[in-house]
């Protein structure tokens, strides 16, 4: 752990720093915004699925859930510090619910998936089906499939007047994407995150040892739905808008994705997944000759069939075979071989 805090966070600090700095001389700034919100979102999937093992369906859920807690908050309060507050509250506090009856009910990892993506399912049409001027939450309307625009979006502190949109905006969510980062990394150094590990490797013999499997699994899902969530509420500032859409099936599939596609197992593979990929989608969205369905699925299968650890770890590899240090051989056994064999003994 020492290592970590004298070694490991003022390298991470320094890269995500010049990486602030270089990135917006070549995209613009509004664009880069939703990458890094997207990377967020991303990271939050590859913290349960990638370190605890627990494949969920529904982290989109989680995702509109903090984008809508965030609108309806600022319509009734009117700044948005509390907002903000709440739209991680929320999804984490009701992940924690939903986390305890499938972890404490023993379900299997294909019921579990299954659960997810049916509760994403009854949001998105729950959603969906509140258009009349009855479902009203304090001043807000829920909007139906048109959503709810029109909120108080991200202000400095006790000044509602004072918005923070366009560049300063993007590095709040940077900042915010690198605090969220370390602190992650600070709890998979812990014996919490070797545990949550072992447990994605063999949870009945983590179980056999003494530790409480579900009360672990449920603590990592309320922290990666309460990333989400945050992820959802700087979305929503981002387009000044929220949707049912956000809870839609495409929306969970694409996260899976992400994280296949940057290396599941790993802390910078979904963020690279989500905002490489998001960005392709981005450029291929301003023409119409290929379907961005059809090729986000061909790059999928493409990097299942040979690149199955994903993006990051296969850079990696290469990199330790191109760059890594190479053992010595101890002097008798270059000797050894200089004579034409190792021997015997």
């Amino acid at each position: 752990m020492a290592s970590f805090w004298a070694k490991e966070v003022p390298a991470t600090i320094l890269v995500a720093a010049v990486l602030m700095w270089v990135m917006p001389m070549m995209i613009g700034t509004y664009t880069l915004t939703v990458l890094v919100i997207y990377g967020m979102l991303g990271f939050s999937l590859g913290l349960i699925w990638g370190f605890g093992g627990i494949l969920c369906f529904g982290q989109a859920a989680f995702f509109g859930l903090g984008a809508y807690t965030y609108a309806i908050a600022a319509i009734n309060i009117g700044d948005s510090t509390i907002p903000m507050l709440l739209a991680v509250l929320v999804p984490a506090v009701f992940a924690a619910l939903l986390g305890a009856m499938m972890f404490y009910g023993r379900l299997t990892d294909v019921y579990l998936g299954v659960i997810t993506l049916v509760v994403t399912l009854i949001l998105f049409k729950f959603i969906n089906s509140t258009a009349g001027p009855e479902y009203v939450i304090g001043k807000a309307r829920l909007g139906g499939f048109n959503g709810i625009p029109g909120f108080q979006t991200l202000n400095v502190p006790g000044q509602p007047n004072d918005y923070i949109y366009g560049d300063p905006y993007y590095y709040f969510c940077a900042i915010l994407l690198l605090i969220v980062y370390l602190l992650v990394s600070w709890l998979l150094k812990s014996s919490f995150g070797r545990v949550a590990v072992g447990i994605r490797e063999n949870e009945v013999r983590v179980a056999l040892m003494g530790y409480d499997v579900r009360a672990r699994k449920t603590v990592l899902f309320a922290a990666g739905a309460a990333i989400a969530g945050l992820a959802g509420a700087l979305f929503a500032n981002w387009g000044e808008i929220v949707t049912p859409n956000l809870f839609s099936l495409g929306q969970s599939a694409e996260i899976i994705i992400w994280c296949i596609v940057g290396g599941l197992g790993t802390r910078i593979g979904p963020i690279v997944g989500a905002a490489g990929l998001a960005y392709l989608k981005f450029l291929l969205g301003q023409q119409s000759m290929i379907d961005n369905t059809l090729l986000t699925g061909i790059i999928l299968v493409l990097f299942v069939l040979f690149l199955p650890k994903g993006l990051v770890p296969a850079i990696a590899s290469l990199w330790r075979i191109s760059f890594g240090r190479r053992r010595k051989l101890p002097r008798h056994g270059a000797r050894r071989i200089r004579n034409g064999g190792v021997g015997n003994g």
